[in-house]
């Protein structure tokens, strides 16, 4: 059972893997269209075509390998500047320019003079190429916001889930209570498990930050409702002054620092919490942020991640992982000891997150990326209107083709990056708790 499972996990999310390639494709297959330029292919993989229709001019098709797709669209490159666009040096890097120019064309015909990418006004061309990564990004706040407000997220609530006994600080590694620690002003005020406190010093609370927050600024003298049983209780209590975890300004402990600040001593319940449209806004905020911050730090982790592939290192969990990984990783969720719509979520929060990665790397100011055409695109906007100010003579279309030296430089760093990401997800792979 746990074979079939792990399976069917890999399975859906390779299906999940397609859809989303797909719909990145589409977002550029039919904002190219809509400015009239035309695409001979749309292409979901690489590698060996295994199924392809042609409709109109398109050709529609899937490839052996599920790694990515394209469209492949006409004139993505201007000629040089003698009108031609075939190759005419023996200089290596010059051969990589024009054979991109070459490929371009390759497929133009009568009439396409009117209906190439390079002739569109930069803000189409940047709006055609940000279709892709958009709709990478739709479709990640779409499941996120679906998971957060239908289902929820692990949240602290205002629910006892344990009273502590006496008075320890939290800088101090130890749970057991000592003849010298107070009691702790929640025992004191005959607070129990499974209380709901819903009010305190008389104001109502609705979540444990707010509570949390209340408590921390109060020492001395306070009431706190409970719910007990559906009975309301008021409860006296005297808080304390102890030493506890800090937290950031978005309300989050910081590891292993501590301040001084009033003192209940009780653990909250975690339950699973449907989220409100701003709760889950800000969490996919956060989660964006997060994202942002997993870009940046990629080169950082590459020593680690080459231990972990060749050496005992140890796979950190916030390792990069690629599709290899994120496929182990659905076929173990699958296989939890969990509520069937928590593994669902889980599965599905893969998925965003997998949207949300594809939206960032893509917007990177890069080519062969997205974010490379689209820099070429404004840097072009910039030439020209600075000239029209100046009124100096227009520079013409910017020629992409121009860094294809580049591309190639950074797409054999992104793939030497995959093979080390693909063999330590095999060799060392993350694993989910």
């Amino acid at each position: 059972m746990t074979i079939l499972l792990t399976v069917l996990g890999i399975a859906l999310f390779a299906v999940g893997l397609l859809f989303s390639i797909a719909w990145h494709e589409l977002g550029h297959l039919s904002t190219a269209k809509l400015f009239g330029i035309r695409v001979p292919q749309y292409m979901v993989g690489f590698g060996p075509t295994i199924w392809s229709r042609h409709k109109g001019e398109t050709e529609y098709g899937i490839k052996a390998i599920p790694a990515g797709g394209y469209i492949r669209m006409i004139g993505m490159f201007p000629p040089g500047p003698d009108g031609r666009v075939e190759a005419r040096s023996t200089s290596p890097w010059r051969g990589m320019i024009e054979d991109a120019r070459t490929a371009a064309f390759e497929e133009l015909r009568p009439g396409d003079e009117t209906r190439l990418f390079y002739t569109r006004k930069p803000w189409k061309r940047v709006i055609v190429m940000f279709a892709g990564p958009f709709m990478n990004l739709v479709l990640a706040v779409a499941i996120f916001l679906g998971v957060s407000m239908s289902f929820g997220f692990a949240t602290q609530t205002t629910q006892v889930a344990g009273v502590q006994q006496c008075v320890i600080p939290q800088s101090e590694e130890r749970s057991t209570c000592t003849s010298t620690d107070p009691e702790s002003p929640a025992a004191a005020a005959g607070l129990l498990k499974d209380d709901r406190i819903v009010a305190f010093d008389g104001v109502p609370v609705s979540d444990w930050g707010d509570l949390s927050n209340r408590i921390r600024e109060t020492i001395g003298p306070a009431t706190i409702t409970v719910d007990r049983g559906g009975e309301e209780k008021v409860l006296q209590a005297t808080l304390l002054k102890n030493m506890v975890a800090k937290k950031d300004a978005d309300g989050q402990v910081v590891p292993g620092e501590f301040v001084p600040a009033g003192y209940l001593g009780f653990a909250a319940r975690t339950e699973i919490v449907p989220q409100t449209f701003g709760q889950s806004m800000d969490r996919m905020g956060d989660m964006f942020e997060n994202g942002v911050q997993a870009i940046v730090s990629l080169p950082a982790k590459v020593p680690d991640l080459w231990s972990a592939a060749f050496s005992d290192g140890e796979r950190k969990d916030d390792s990069p992982v690629g599709v290899v990984g994120a496929a182990r990783i659905s076929g173990e969720v699958l296989n939890l000891d969990a509520p069937t719509q928590n593994i669902v979520a889980t599965f599905m929060m893969l998925l965003a997150g997998f949207n949300l990665s594809l939206f960032l790397f893509n917007m990177l100011p890069l080519l062969p990326l997205d974010g490379g055409h689209i820099a070429g695109a404004l840097w072009e906007s910039l030439r020209r209107n600075l000239a029209r100010l100046f009124r100096r003579p227009d520079p013409g279309p910017f020629d992409v083709a121009k860094l294809m030296p580049v591309a190639y430089v950074v797409a054999g760093i992104f793939i030497c990056f995959t093979l080390l990401v693909l063999v330590a997800d095999i060799v060392n792979p993350v694993k989910i708790s």
